[in-house]
């Protein structure tokens, strides 16, 4: 991308992007308070109810290349938007709907496979700012939409019921008419342009993509399993209710998620070997102070250092990930890289609460 074109990016598309992915990542956490309340109403056990967040991870991490490959390449990027929305308002319609809790797990499925799509978009149009800033304001949007469905799920269960918080992604939707437009603008009248067909043996091969997914991977699963236990041993170390855990768990996170902005501004200095070494030291020291720490303060610390690495990291591996490969393999290695990610967003949640269930039966 020329130097014209890349300020419009990042201060105009930007924003607009971070818009679409926010509420499709806060279908990822928002849940994370209302599982008893929805275990109850379901006659499920509270291990069981879990799988509202986990079914979330998968139906992301499934949805995106389904929908990068399957409708992306034929259709592109407004197609991908357009599935995208299709999915979410029909998973969500399922949840609503649901008398069980089997039918409430498929419908977040779906939902999810939306929600990944309108991220993928995103992405893709973001990435076409080679400066790297409008991809850190899509990550650092996804990542704040994600600590925020914590506290929004919480609000939203209380005003409207429980399933409520599992459709927190139908916000995602407003946002739609200005980004098909902004597709259309970018590539009228084509579909976006796609990698060469067939298995992506020379990505999987290419040392330095795989060592920015593996990061993001790691980084990733520490995180959204934080979202899943860093409020219950708020609550469990105060006394707290739903909202007002959810509140605190939100601002930590978020925090920590708008300040990763300051790692994005920062890395070109500090090089990609430092960066990806401070990365996974923060996602570390995070998940020690999270899970042992026994003031509710350290905890909160802990969380939002997890959600600045990982938002960081999201914006920054992205860039690191492709940056040795071929213009052409630049899309797959994107929806490859989004989807370590999303394999980690639901990863987490399951092993957290397979923890808590080891600990529980010790």
């Amino acid at each position: 991308m020329d130097r014209r074109s890349a300020s419009p990016f990042a201060g105009r598309t930007g924003p607009l992007l971070a818009s679409l992915a926010a509420p499709a990542s806060m279908g990822v956490s928002g849940p994370g308070l209302v599982l008893p309340e929805a275990a109850r109403a379901l006659s499920a056990t509270p291990a069981a109810t879990a799988w509202l967040m986990t079914a979330f991870g998968l139906g992301m991490a499934l949805g995106t290349p389904l929908l990068s490959a399957a409708v992306g390449r034929r259709h592109g990027t407004t197609g991908v938007v357009r599935a995208a929305a299709v999915l979410v308002a029909l998973g969500a319609l399922v949840i609503l709907l649901a008398p069980n809790l089997p039918l409430a797990v498929a419908g977040r499925a779906l939902e999810a496979a939306g929600a990944a799509g309108l991220n993928v978009a995103a992405f893709q149009l973001a990435g076409r700012d080679r400066s790297g800033r409008a991809p850190g304001l899509v990550a650092i949007g996804s990542a704040a939409g994600g600590t925020a469905g914590l506290f929004a799920g919480a609000v939203v269960a209380g005003a409207f019921g429980w399933r409520g918080a599992l459709v927190l992604p139908l916000l995602s939707l407003p946002a739609l008419r200005p980004v098909l437009s902004l597709a259309n603008e970018e590539s009228p009248r084509t579909p976006t342009p796609t990698s060469t067909p067939g298995l992506p043996f020379d990505i999987l091969r290419n040392s330095r993509f795989l060592s920015a997914a593996a990061l993001m991977l790691t980084l990733s699963t520490v995180n959204f399993a934080l979202l899943y236990a860093a409020p219950r041993r708020v609550a469990a170390l105060t006394g707290w209710g739903p909202v007002e855990t959810g509140a605190v768990a939100s601002v930590a996170a978020l925090a920590g998620a708008l300040l990763s902005w300051q790692l994005v501004r920062v890395a070109p200095a500090l090089g990609a070997v430092r960066l990806k070494g401070l990365l996974g030291t923060g996602s570390a020291v995070a998940l020690v102070l999270a899970v042992t720490a026994p003031w509710p303060v350290a905890v909160l610390v802990g969380s939002g250092t997890s959600a600045l690495v990982t938002a960081g990291g999201q914006g920054l591996l992205s860039g690191a990930a492709t940056e040795t490969l071929p213009a052409a393999r630049h899309g797959n290695a994107i929806g490859l890289f989004n989807l370590a990610f999303l394999i980690g967003v639901a990863a987490g949640p399951a092993l957290a609460s397979f923890a808590d269930q080891t600990v529980q039966f010790i």
